[in-house]
Order: C-alpha cells, then sequence, then structure tokens
C-alpha cells in the first residue's frame, strides 16, 4: 500500500481540522504503527489507582480518556470502512458523552482497557493498510458532513495526538 497523503481541507469537516492538523507530512499508518507504541509506553506504566485519577471534579478520568480514545478510534474506523465501501448511507454521529455514560471505563481493570486499545490499533491499521491510493480519495458522509477516507485515517490519528497531549499537560502523564 502506498503512503496515504493528507487531506485537503475541503474533505472533511471543519471541527475535524483541529485533530488532523496536528498530524504530521509524512505516512500516517506509520505513524499510527509509532503512536500506539509511545501511547502504551505512557500509559502501561499506570497502575488501577493512577488510571482512576481526575485532575479536576467533573472531568474524565485517565481510564475514560483511554476508553474514549479507543471508540473514538472505532467511530472513524467505521465511517472509513463504510465510505471506502461505497455505503451512500451518511454515518452516524457520536454524542461524546451520551457514550461515556454508558461506557462503564471506571470499573475496568487498567490492564484490560490498555489490552483494547493494542487491538483496536491493530485492527484498526489492517483496515488502513488496505486501502490504495483510490480507495483513500473515496467520498462519503458522516453526521452530515462530507469526507474522504483519507481524512478519516488522519482524524484517528490527530484525535489520539490530540488526547495524549491532554494527558500530558493535564493528567501529569510523561
Amino acid at each position: 500500500m502506498n503512503a496515504i497523503p493528507r487531506p485537503d481541507p475541503s474533505e472533511y469537516a471543519p471541527y475535524y481540522g483541529r485533530y488532523i492538523g496536528l498530524v504530521p507530512e509524512g505516512d500516517v499508518c506509520a505513524l499510527l504503527r509509532r503512536q500506539s507504541v509511545v501511547t502504551l509506553g505512557l500509559l502501561e506504566t499506570l497502575d488501577d489507582a493512577r488510571a482512576s485519577f481526575r485532575y479536576a471534579p467533573g472531568k474524565w478520568s485517565i481510564k475514560q480518556v483511554l476508553g474514549h480514545i479507543c471508540d473514538g478510534e472505532r467511530v472513524f474506523a467505521h465511517r472509513a470502512l463504510a465510505i471506502a465501501r461505497r455505503d451512500p448511507a451518511d454515518q452516524p454521529s457520536m454524542e461524546q458523552d451520551d457514550w461515556m455514560a454508558a461506557a462503564g471505563f471506571d470499573g475496568r481493570s487498567w490492564a484490560g482497557l490498555c489490552a483494547e486499545y493494542r487491538a483496536v490499533r491493530n485492527a484498526t491499521l489492517a483496515l488502513f493498510e488496505s486501502f490504495d491510493a483510490e480507495v483513500a480519495l473515496r467520498r462519503g458522509k458522516a453526521s452530515g458532513n462530507p469526507f474522504t477516507v483519507r481524512s478519516l485515517v488522519h482524524a484517528v490519528a490527530g484525535h489520539e495526538l490530540h488526547h495524549l497531549a491532554v494527558l500530558r499537560e493535564r493528567y501529569g502523564i510523561g
């Protein structure tokens, strides 16, 4: 598979520019592989008590942040798959606060959440690495907005970069 080039801003809803803009130039799938090593290197050193930390009342715990990264990656990958397969349907949105309220991440083991992250990333990479240049440019809709497959691939990387920065800045990780 060839490297998936950076999308043009016309290929995604403006909101996602905050994530896609964080992704450096280069092979985004290689970045996703490196990113998982960095993320797990930071997080696997924590124990359940530390992973339950919230930097302020009402804010997500570290467990919840990692669970949200997994949920977001699954949603973006599903959207990319649906568009890659030329599904004409508008792919559904994800209301993160509703999802978080139903997720139960704080009741799960930290080791289990880290293992889930690893499994999700491996599945995502297997999918994204199957996309060729033509597939990467396919267009579809999600949450009422236009997207290309490649914009969603970049959104996965940028979404995680965003949350890693929050973990470093607000939670004191790494």
